[in-house]
């Protein structure tokens, strides 16, 4: 089997040298980036604009990098990411960009536009087709990330308390998809809605093509025999009183989910992804907070195959020492025999299935997990 390449760049710098926005740029150049045709091309640069109150995301000084080498050669680049599910100050678009400016991201600081993918309430969104797909056959992807012509990923690599860890694949997998595409991968069922919260406006039963939201005694409540759970009535209300079901899916199911939303994603056009460890927070960025790295500090890599940089950022995080006083640390303190290995992202959130994202996404041909670590100095 061929194995990818994947170019890798350490953080140290040194008084006269380059700074880290400079080694990026030479790194990505150096994996090939200028190989894309760009000209009068829009590319969506996918990254996470972090949820306010965490300070672990990447810093908009990085997002700049990136749109200067893709409007250097003639693209139109955009930085984007798709409404969350959950209520935060990422539910819809207004407050995402809001928080996003507040987070640093603006036009001025990184030389381009937001656009959120999925539209202002998150039900913007694309039917993408499933190549191979096992669990899903059609992807809810949001629209502005199918419209664009080339697809770049830039990635915080982190852990995550469902799937183990947070990188290329899940990047554009689960922060590509719509509110309902979200709803999807997360769970296997139907929402249903909180009479609490509810006021009765309508907006779940104007939204859904199935008939199955109702209104009585101005409160809505969901037809299951009706309702394809879709999820579109997510993002429709206006209360947050529609909830998604309270069945999840499996950690396995959702990691190969995770990786066929990024298929469909990604399938039949120009990619190309980087990834940096760094700040390697033990959950996710979207968490209104973020604790202590559990792994210092290890570098930046960049690849066409999002595969192959999963896995040897995944290696490269695993091979690393235990940060003291992080949470990896009290993990493997309070239960050193139920600890395996170097697994750290195991031990972290043991019930966690990421080898299966990397496996699926591998078995469906977005990429392989055999690579080679081309360094760049």
């Amino acid at each position: 089997m061929t194995k990818a390449k994947v170019y890798f760049s350490d953080m140290r710098t040194r008084y006269g040298g380059l700074s880290l926005p400079q080694k990026l740029g030479k790194l990505i150049e150096a994996a090939g980036i200028g190989d894309i045709d760009f000209q009068n091309k829009f590319a969506a640069i996918k990254i996470h604009f972090g949820e306010p109150g965490n300070l672990s995301f990447l810093r908009p000084n990085y997002a700049k990098v990136v749109v200067d080498t893709v409007a250097a050669q003639g693209g139109r680049p955009f930085l984007t990411d798709c409404n969350t599910l959950y209520v935060g100050r990422r539910k819809h678009a207004l407050e995402h960009i809001t928080a996003a400016y507040e987070n640093g991201f603006s036009p001025f600081s990184t030389g381009c536009h937001i656009i959120i993918a999925d539209g202002l309430k998150g039900t913007d969104e694309a039917y993408v087709t499933v190549p191979g797909g096992e669990l899903v056959q059609e992807a809810k992807i949001g629209k502005a990330l199918m419209d664009a012509d080339i697809v770049i990923s830039l990635n915080h690599f982190k852990g995550h308390e469902a799937t183990g860890f947070g990188g290329a694949i899940k990047n554009i997998g689960m922060g590509g998809g719509s509110r309902a595409g979200k709803m999807e991968m997360h769970h296997d069922g139907k929402p249903h809605i909180s009479e609490r919260k509810c006021i009765g406006c309508g907006a779940c039963v104007r939204i859904c093509a199935h008939g199955a939201p109702i209104i009585e005694n101005k409160k809505a409540h969901i037809d299951l025999d009706k309702c394809v759970g879709c999820g579109r009535c997510i993002g429709a209300c206006p209360m947050d009183a529609v909830k998604p079901p309270a069945d999840g899916s499996s950690m396995e199911a959702l990691n190969k989910k995770m990786a066929e939303y990024a298929w469909a994603i990604l399938h039949g056009r120009p990619h190309f992804h980087i990834s940096l460890i760094v700040d390697v927070s033990p959950y996710c960025d979207c968490r209104a907070e973020n604790d202590a790295p559990v792994v210092p500090n290890i570098g930046m890599l960049a690849s066409f195959d999002p595969v192959a940089l999963d896995q040897a950022c995944a290696d490269l995080v695993n091979a690393a020492p235990v940060m003291a006083n992080s949470l990896l640390d009290d993990h493997l303190k309070a239960d050193p025999e139920g600890c395996q290995g170097h697994d750290h992202f195991h031990n972290l959130t043991p019930e966690s299935e990421w080898k299966t994202c990397l496996a699926h996404a591998e078995k469906l041909g977005m990429g392989t997990r055999a690579y080679e670590l081309v360094t760049v100095k």
